[in-house]
């Protein structure tokens, strides 16, 4: 594994934060290379 985490809470936030990255930030294929974010404001 890349990272050890010293308590479960520091696990947590890691996992929120790269879920939250996943869904919001991530550039995707199926949005022509757009982060979801992106592709939200080009379609509003």
């Amino acid at each position: 594994y890349l990272n050890k985490y010293e308590t479960y809470e520091a696990l947590k936030e890691a996992i929120d934060t790269y879920i939250w990255f996943y869904h919001n930030e991530r550039y995707q294929e199926r949005l022509n290379g757009l982060s979801p974010l992106e592709y939200r404001a080009q379609a509003a």
